[in-house]
């Protein structure tokens, strides 16, 4: 597909969910990218979100992905449909914004990788977290090697968004469906982890199923709990000096009154620590505190460069905002995407091992 460099990049939204409350304002914001039309396997949710945002409806997911006007799709289905729905994109000649997880398993990614490739598509993966200005700024101190090579790294993400046993059972609850933790902040939290400090070399883990039944609302009965909603993970991460350095990581969907996210990474000159207690909004309420050399711990705040020019009520938008900036300046100037399925492919091998660990009991390498 020959793209006109001159204007906006034009895409189509697909999902409704997080789609239409980020990634439609997201993209109504973004100049480089002009959003032409929405798509959602629901008729009445399709009609309902087309009048209210005065966009196209493709009623056939055909149509969208054939149509020439189109030059790039946002997948922001659930994770199940998500692979057959890109592969089918990308052998249309679309370029992809993935929601995460990227895909079930690592063999889908690779799938559509080898596609992508043959195509020349840009597929870029909303690993957002990358885009939020004071992870940002953790990694420029990580760069400049201000905590030197790290000797270890903690990170906590303890939510409560599943710990109401009353919450009805859906896709989230099917762990063959691409539900639980792992897919909700494991796919984020090994991206951090990859992208601040080093690839993940092996790995242990356990994982449990705190709530073990909930109500289906369309089958009125109560249906098992198939994903975990708890995962704890020893990692081993190598360094860029090819060392192996000791990560724990702490994942919960079902801690009331917890403390949210943390991230602590001790280095031989320094501590870093990136933390939230705001369960409702993943960008506002962070706080970055770094210590040089044995001095007490010092709030940071972003370099100018870093900020954004925006800030939206609902702190999600901003970053997507800029995750798709990146992936249509990708397509436009035909440049390499990061995150991209390299990326989404390195993260979704640590869950698919997580599982596989909990499983066998065993510490695996990640090939």
């Amino acid at each position: 597909m020959i793209i006109n460099t001159a204007r906006p990049i034009r895409i189509a939204i697909a999902g409704l969910g997080f789609g239409e409350s980020v990634h439609i304002p997201a993209s109504i914001s973004n100049q480089n990218i002009e959003l032409v039309g929405l798509w959602h396997p629901r008729p009445e949710r399709l009609k309902e979100a087309c009048k209210k945002h005065n966009i196209h409806a493709y009623e056939a997911w055909e149509d969208l992905i054939n149509d020439s006007k189109i030059d790039g799709i946002i997948l922001a289905t659930p994770p199940a449909p998500r692979y057959q729905l890109a592969l089918e994109a990308i052998k249309a000649g679309k370029h992809l914004l993935l929601e995460k997880p990227t895909c079930l398993n690592s063999d889908e990614v690779e799938e559509l990788q080898r596609n992508a490739l043959k195509r020349n598509l840009k597929i870029v993966v909303d690993y957002e977290y990358r885009a939020v200005p004071l992870f940002m700024q953790a990694k420029r101190i990580i760069n400049e090697k201000k905590l030197d090579e790290p000797y270890f790294v903690k990170l906590d993400w303890l939510m409560s968004s599943r710990a109401n046993p009353d919450r009805p059972w859906n896709w989230y609850s099917d762990v063959n469906s691409g539900g639980g933790v792992l897919g909700a902040l494991g796919t984020h939290a090994f991206d951090m982890i990859h992208w601040l400090i080093g690839p993940t070399h092996s790995l242990s883990a356990i994982n449990s199923t705190s709530i073990k039944e909930r109500f289906c609302p369309q089958s009125k009965t109560n249906k098992t709990v198939t994903s975990e909603d708890v995962s704890i993970s020893q990692l081993q991460i190598k360094s860029i000096n090819n060392n192996l350095i000791p990560v724990q990581v702490n994942l919960s969907a079902v801690t009331k009154q917890s403390k949210g996210f943390s991230l602590e990474i001790y280095g031989k000159n320094g501590t870093l620590i990136l933390s939230s207690d705001n369960q409702k909004d993943y960008v506002h309420g962070f706080g970055l505190w770094f210590s040089e050399k044995g001095d007490v711990l010092k709030n940071m705040q972003p370099d100018s460069d870093l900020a954004f020019s925006k800030i939206w009520t609902d702190g999600r938008i901003a970053p997507v905002a800029r995750i798709q900036s990146w992936w249509a300046q990708s397509i436009k100037e035909s440049t390499p995407v990061i995150p991209g399925l390299v990326e989404g492919l390195a993260s979704q091998k640590v869950c698919d091992k997580i599982k596989e660990s909990n499983a066998t009991g065993m510490k695996l390498e990640i090939q």
